[in-house]
């Protein structure tokens, strides 16, 4: 692997935004840290939220809720190969949808199918109960962030001409549109209204990409001010929780759906790592850093699918072995974070080292392309819809409950595990397909 990271790393373009890719592993890595720390196992097997043990520490959401950063980079890498020049193909709907979607979806698929026949044998053997209960239905919920890139990825042609014809007034369309949606939930009472945030609130934070591609962000110590301003206003004298995560039992979540507040708090965190563009960049630019980043974003969607898997199976191993599990927020416990976390970060390598072969991108073949038949752009957009739907409705309902037919509510729907897994698998499929590049005829 070393070598061709390497490579890699000596092949990169003079041209290209390294600092963009730092920020991609950077973020990912801040919330696989944030989860593992959030993870307060108990000695009977209970799990519980450190923010909800130690309220005081809410606020550090703050500053670790950065998956907008994530979604803002999305935008930017998104427009930047939509408009490739030597990649014209991908302005084709069904091709773009599939290129940029093929080393998401198939680890993405692998887990759903490794986790899905793991939690299928647990049930039938009757081994669901403690921490293993717990795992089967956690495991599944960061699935919810693969849902909303999904969609960001579909929307990109459309929301990109938006862009380019109004720029900041595109932005300012979405954001008036959350905020219609909370006026709508909080004032109104107006029932289902508030998951239309799950679109409005995070393709704002996209849309902020594609201005930074076109060089539009100009003054991000607005952005960085701004942002905490009117979340702290929103926070103070609005219905929003101080967490910018969810937390259990509060009636009302930042996050599922995202509110108002968040989306100020994503405001300040792209104005922040805007403000750190110059330093950001002048680290990525040393070569040893710069391996790292490259082969960090290799396999930085493997790592992120297994990481509460490796986690939850530290605490297993340490029930199972019987070793001392302090009292989630004591001193003990804080003295025990640095074994947990290289545990858990060893635990993530061997899942990294089993699966990382399907975050490869699939090979192209050499051979010139066909245009894609008139269907392949609804049938791409088909794909995308049932897959965003089954990957989120498995977020909500997680693999426990297989063989019980256990339910969640997805936007005023409810949706079992088997079925989600089925709508995830067969949307992937019409993705493969529609987006395919075929072999040109041969002249005669």
């Amino acid at each position: 692997m070393g070598n061709s990271v390497r490579e890699l790393a000596d092949r990169t373009p003079a041209g290209r935004d390294r600092y963009v890719d730092l920020l991609r592993v950077a973020s990912l890595g801040t919330v696989v840290a944030g989860h593992w720390l959030m993870a307060a196992v108990s000695a009977d097997g209970s799990v519980g939220n450190l923010l909800a043990v130690v309220p005081g520490l809410q606020i550090l959401t703050w500053a670790l809720q950065v998956m907008p950063v994530f979604f803002f980079v999305g935008g930017f890498s998104h427009a930047l190969s939509y408009r490739s020049p030597g990649r014209r193909h991908e302005a084709v709907y069904s091709v773009f949808v599939r290129a940029r979607l093929q080393r998401l979806l198939r680890p993405t698929m692998v887990f759903v199918l490794v986790w899905g026949a793991a939690a299928l044998v647990l049930q039938l053997l009757g081994g669901q109960q403690g921490l293993t209960g717990v795992a089967l239905r956690l495991v599944a919920q960061p699935l919810w962030f693969i849902g909303i890139y999904l969609a960001m990825v579909a929307f990109t042609p459309p929301l990109l001409k938006l862009h380019e014809r109004y720029g900041w007034g595109a932005f300012a369309a979405l954001a008036l549109a959350a905020v219609g949606v909370d006026v709508l939930r909080f004032a109104f009472g107006v029932p289902y209204v508030e998951f239309l945030n799950f679109a409005f609130v995070w393709l704002a934070v996209h849309q902020l990409g594609f201005l930074r591609a076109d060089g539009r962000i100009r003054r991000p110590v607005v952005l960085a001010a701004a942002g905490p301003a009117a979340a702290a206003a929103l926070v103070a004298f609005g219905p929003y929780p101080l967490s910018m995560v969810g937390m259990p039992g509060e009636k009302v979540s930042n996050m599922a759906p995202p509110t108002l507040a968040l989306l100020a708090h994503g405001l300040w965190l792209v104005g922040a790592v805007e403000l750190l563009r110059a330093p950001g960049a002048r680290l990525v630019a040393r070569p040893r850093v710069w391996r790292t980043v490259v082969a960090a974003n290799g396999v930085a969607m493997t790592a992120f699918l297994w990481h509460l898997t490796a986690m939850l199976g530290v605490y297993g191993a340490m029930l199972a072995l019987d070793l001392p599990l302090p009292a989630p927020a004591s001193g003990a416990w804080w003295a025990q974070v640095p074994l947990r976390f290289a545990a858990a970060a060893a635990l993530t390598a061997l899942c990294v080292a089993a699966f990382r072969a399907f975050e490869r991108p699939a090979a192209g073949g050499g051979l010139p392309a066909a245009s894609p038949g008139r269907l392949a752009g609804p049938a791409a957009a088909i794909g995308v819809t049932l897959c965003l739907l089954g990957v989120l409705g498995l977020s909500m309902v997680g693999f426990a409950g297989l063989l019980e037919g256990r339910t969640a509510l997805l936007i005023a729907v409810r949706i079992s595990a088997p079925v989600a897994v089925l709508m995830a698998l067969a949307g992937w499929l019409l993705v493969e397909t529609a987006g395919r590049p075929r072999p040109a005829p041969l002249a005669r």
